[in-house]
């Protein structure tokens, strides 16, 4: 794993973990804090400890390319889960369709205000993730940025997935007198450090926020106003998918028999399950992300 630092990880964990040791199987984690040389250090030791199959939330897609290379040499399957590895011989890939989700954003952000300045608050280039939800902005955007409705006033990936890196862009664009009616961020984590540049200009609540991954504090931020959607993943449906294909590669079958989807990973097609995420605003909280126990009530009101 990348990291376990924002809650969503901690819950793609539990889930991965049950659903295997459910079909009798044992789970070794490794979390490697956003160091991609600790990854590859985590992942040779798992593979010199011969594993049946590794599965990999890759902290950096160039690195993680040369985990795969050394587990296909010890003919160890690899799963790449939610981020794609590219140029590599990955035998499956779990993931929410990260294009549609960004579409999703951008759309709901549109329709609300179909005109005025926009931010993009890529995450970092390490991550394949951030390309495609850029492509899926930039899908619905640039048709209005062509006609001139829509004006995208600051844009750029950062370097990490946390708020620090949003907060510091926002503040950036506020100080130099720019308007900004709407900012699309990557994730819950660059959204909140968004607002935070908002609220020091007395703007939190007055500018649109879309975000991903409706962490705790993206849905308390939605009841308070100050964000406007989340992207809900379904989560346990990703791990449980993930677990099942883990297991049949670990016993010699095919996870993708009864399957035709793949991804261009750059090296070859690689039987794939995308699951649609689902966006979150504060009209339909209690029927998404509280209904399927995602996050608790008594939670978000703390």
């Amino acid at each position: 794993m990348d990291t376990i630092a924002r809650e969503r990880w901690v819950k793609d964990r539990d889930a991965f973990v049950e659903k295997v040791e459910e079909n009798k199987g044992t789970v070794i984690v490794k979390v490697a804090d956003s160091n991609p040389d600790v990854q590859f250090q985590q992942a040779l030791e798992l593979i010199n400890n011969d594993v049946d199959v590794l599965v990999i939330i890759p902290v950096d897609m160039v690195v993680a390319a040369g985990i795969v290379k050394m587990a296909k040499n010890k003919n160890i399957p690899v799963i790449s889960y939610d981020r794609l590895i590219k140029d590599s011989d990955i035998d499956f890939y779990v993931s929410t369709d990260n294009i549609k989700v960004g579409e999703e954003q951008a759309q709901f952000l549109t329709t609300v205000s179909p005109t005025g300045n926009y931010v993009l608050i890529g995450g970092p280039t390490s991550d394949n993730n951030s390309y495609q939800l850029y492509l899926g902005w930039m899908n619905v955007l640039q048709p209005m940025i062509d006609k001139g409705d829509i004006n995208v006033v600051g844009s750029k990936f950062v370097s990490s997935w946390e708020g620090n890196d949003g907060y510091k862009m926002v503040k950036e664009i506020l100080d130099s007198g720019e308007t900004v009616d709407a900012i699309i961020a990557g994730n819950d984590a660059l959204a909140s450090g968004a607002i935070q540049a908002l609220k020091e200009k007395d703007l939190a609540g007055k500018v649109l926020v879309a975000g991903q991954d409706a962490d705790i504090g993206a849905i308390r931020n939605i009841m308070l106003g100050d964000q406007t959607i989340t992207v809900y993943k379904p989560i346990e449906s990703l791990a449980y998918n993930a677990a099942d294909a883990a297991m049949k590669l670990a016993k010699g079958k095919n996870p993708s028999d009864n399957m035709s989807f793949t991804v261009n990973n750059g090296h070859r097609l690689v039987p794939a399950i995308l699951l649609d995420g689902q966006v979150v605003n504060k009209q339909n909280i209690r029927m998404t992300v509280i209904s399927e126990g995602f996050v608790a009530e008594q939670e978000i009101f703390e």
